[in-house]
């Protein structure tokens, strides 16, 4: 599985971005989807979970509310719309996918990631 991510760039705090993940390859119904993220100098952090069939997602606590996670398996696609961005949120994003994921949460469970957009919000 091949991942492309899209949809970064520089908003005002306060405003939104949505993030895009594409897929590539017949098999995307089978993974469940995750988005971290990395800020300069600090490690990667869990941002948002879904599973394969949409039916479930998680969050860390410093998005919930404000973040929403969701796939179209139709178009091999995983999103994420952020909603009332701080400057805290900035960092690069990136998207992954893993079969066995359990929460979500390890980035060491999943088994592909894609190249990473960046999210810089002005305060």
């Amino acid at each position: 599985v091949q991942l492309q991510a899209s949809g970064g760039g520089l908003v005002q705090a306060g405003g939104s971005l949505r993030l895009s993940c594409a897929a590539s390859g017949r098999t995307f119904s089978r993974y469940a989807m995750g988005w971290f993220r990395q800020a300069p100098g600090r490690e990667r952090e869990f941002v948002a979970h879904i599973t394969s069939n949409g039916g479930n997602a998680y969050y860390a606590d410093s998005v919930k509310g404000r973040f929403t996670i969701s796939r179209d398996n139709a178009k091999n696609t995983v999103y994420l719309q952020m909603n009332s961005l701080k400057p805290e949120d900035t960092a690069v994003y990136y998207c992954a996918a893993g079969e066995y994921t359990g929460w979500g949460r390890a980035a060491n469970l999943y088994d592909y990631w894609g190249q990473g957009t960046l999210v810089t919000v002005s305060s």
